[in-house]
């Protein structure tokens, strides 16, 4: 769980997740890619090398988090928009960043909003966060189809 800033730079499927939060959460995802990649031999040196942030590290954390979709979720939850997928990059700091447009979705806005961050972590489970609740396909409203999408006096100045 962390606040929100904008990140205007981003695509509205990606979402910058930072270095401290994304280690957490592909914690065993990364133990298992250095064992896999002989940089470890066990899980002790692989815990051990995650500790010291050794540079391998950040790079098979790039790799693992390349094709695992994240879940963002603003509480309280009280329509399907209220959390939705996003593809993360690794970003310094330590807070979350989103694009700015998909903010409406989850009535969320950057003046200390805070996101709770949750992996799928079954096949099944990354599957329907692509297919059903990736943020790009989540552009209108699913009570009355109006988009949601759309610039703000503020991002138009």
């Amino acid at each position: 769980r962390s606040v929100i800033v904008v990140g205007p730079s981003l695509s509205l499927h990606r979402c910058g997740l930072p270095r401290e939060i994304a280690i957490e959460l592909f914690q065993t995802f990364l133990i298992r890619g250095l064992i896999r990649k002989h940089f470890a031999s066990n899980i002790g040196i692989a815990k051990s090398k995650i500790r010291e942030k050794e540079p391998i590290v950040w790079e098979i954390l790039q790799e693992v988090m390349q094709g695992h979709p994240v879940l963002l979720n603003r509480a309280p939850t009280l329509h399907r928009l209220g959390i939705q997928a996003f593809q993360p990059i690794l970003v310094e700091g330590r807070a979350i960043c989103l694009h700015p447009l998909v903010c409406k979705g989850f009535n969320a806005d950057f003046d200390g909003d805070q996101m709770a961050v949750h992996v799928p972590l079954s096949l099944e489970a990354q599957a329907e966060a692509r297919l059903l609740m990736f943020s790009h396909t989540n552009l209108l409203s699913p009570a009355i189809g109006d988009p949601i999408s759309v610039p703000t006096q503020d991002m138009l100045m």
